[in-house]
């Protein structure tokens, strides 16, 4: 992918020690851009902020990115770059693997407020930053799950349109201020969180790792999973002034979802 020029642009993003959000905020380095990135894994927060490649390019604090206190504390701690340019809601989990009526009720709200509120959260106390900043682009990452119906994934599904309905609805709000707003939709992602998937859907179903696996691959027209850098380049995209006129879209990254099993 060609290089965009995000030359001193400061974008923050939720639970991105690794995985994706890891991914997003090495192609924003990649492209000259300055990343505050946060998770609770202290450990890799650690390894991120001894790393001198980056240094003075990305700085990561560790804060459980769904308690709204350290969210707060953490938000207040940036009062110093006094704008951004961008937001990634990129903090999530899989939620259980299970029919609806076996889903306990402690498992359906952890879903729902990490996957759902978080974005809130993130949202609420960037918007000032972005204000200054008289224009911006958040992205939200949702999932073909926001957009299908996933038997034996409820709670997961659920909160991923609920994320779709807040892109829509903030990007109406925030759009005269020229701050952009989009959901990136990932289709199955390969890598140790699939795999988890694959394993409690096999267990669940008393079939074969392998038989779920080429389900989920025969749901979509390129026949395989996505990589996390697949995504990370539709989120640069995104950010990047070359989306200025892109907002309130949904962004399938998926090689074509035909249907959900």
């Amino acid at each position: 992918m060609a290089k965009l020029d995000l030359s001193n642009k400061k974008f923050i993003i939720s639970a991105a020690a690794q995985g994706i959000g890891y991914a997003i905020a090495k192609k924003i380095i990649d492209n000259g851009g300055i990343v505050y990135i946060c998770d609770k894994d202290e450990k890799k927060i650690k390894l991120i902020n001894s790393n001198v490649k980056y240094k003075k390019k990305i700085y990561a604090k560790k804060i459980d990115c769904n308690n709204i206190d350290e969210i707060r504390e953490y938000f207040n701690s940036l009062k110093h770059l006094n704008k951004i340019d961008g937001l990634i809601n990129n903090i999530g989990i899989a939620g259980p693997t299970q029919n609806l009526e076996n889903i306990s009720i402690e498992e359906w709200k952890k879903n729902i407020d990490i996957n759902l509120n978080s974005h809130f959260y993130f949202s609420k106390f960037s918007i000032p930053f972005l204000k200054k900043n008289k224009k911006g682009s958040i992205v939200n990452m949702s999932s073909t799950a926001g957009l299908y119906g996933f038997a034996q994934r409820s709670p997961y599904s659920a909160s991923k349109w609920g994320v779709i309905g807040l892109t829509k609805t903030l990007a109406i709000e925030l759009g005269k201020h020229k701050i952009r707003v989009n959901a990136i939709c990932p289709g199955s992602v390969e890598g140790e969180r699939m795999q988890r998937v694959i394993n409690a859907k096999a267990k669940l179903n008393k079939t074969s790792d392998k038989k779920i696996k080429k389900a989920f691959e025969s749901m979509v027209s390129l026949k395989s999973f996505v990589s996390k850098e697949d995504i990370a380049s539709m989120a640069l995209f995104l950010l990047s002034d070359k989306a200025k006129n892109i907002s309130g879209q949904i962004m399938t990254v998926d090689g074509n979802t035909e249907r959900m099993i």
